[in-house]
């Protein structure tokens, strides 16, 4: 019997991410217990306005912006907040569209670090990912240039399964908890909420999301 397919759809700023749900999409789609194949349907594309644009929907749609609060400089304060402008203007640009909040703090490489390791401490610089990253995927990147390499990115994807999704799920989720346990607020804009302490992130509840819909949870 054929599965039904549902689509996702995503809007990121860069390569790894997308190399990312390309990778999720295949070994979802590769596994005969998922009620559902999927197509994850993501583009570069840092403006969400632009994105929405972009799409020919019928109905309402979700969309997820991955990207990153990389650090609490002014710069990036601001940035961050003008991407959540741009989400928020794409809900009201006619289109039945809900833009999902998908952010990592400081990057996207700690989604990818906890699918196979605890990153609960606190970093002061982007840079710093560098080392737990080689050592969750026993690795010896110079730089996390290097290790966006597509080769290199993609030999770390050939590591993981989607066991390895489902502890990251569950690692943000620590995260997320241990951060209101420490007492720290809730940073509220445009209705959307973060932290802005590091580590945080919320990229886990689109593919959570995913994952339980197909029943692979």
């Amino acid at each position: 019997m054929r599965k039904e397919n549902r689509t996702y759809y995503f809007s990121v700023e860069g390569e790894t991410e997308q190399w990312y749900l390309e990778w999720l999409q295949r070994r979802i789609n590769a596994d005969p217990a998922a009620r559902y194949t999927v197509k994850l349907d993501s583009k570069i594309q840092k403006d969400p306005l632009a994105r929405a644009k972009q799409l020919t929907i019928v109905g309402k749609t979700e969309v997820t912006h991955i990207f990153d609060y990389e650090s609490e400089e002014p710069i990036h304060v601001q940035q961050f907040k003008t991407t959540l402008d741009r989400m928020k203007a794409a809900q009201n640009s006619g289109k039945d569209i809900k833009y999902q909040l998908g952010y990592s703090n400081f990057t996207f490489e700690l989604w990818v670090i906890v699918h196979k390791a605890d990153c609960n401490g606190v970093l002061t610089h982007r840079r710093q990912y560098l080392t737990p990253l080689n050592r969750a995927y026993d690795q010896q990147f110079e730089s996390l240039d290097q290790y966006k390499h597509e080769d290199n990115f993609k030999r770390i994807l050939g590591q993981l399964t989607l066991d390895n999704v489902r502890n990251a799920i569950q690692r943000s989720k620590t995260i997320m908890q241990r951060n209101q346990e420490a007492g720290y607020i809730f940073q509220q804009y445009k209705r959307y909420k973060y932290y802005k302490e590091n580590p945080a992130l919320s990229i886990w509840e689109s593919i959570e999301k995913i994952l339980r819909e197909c029943e692979l949870l």
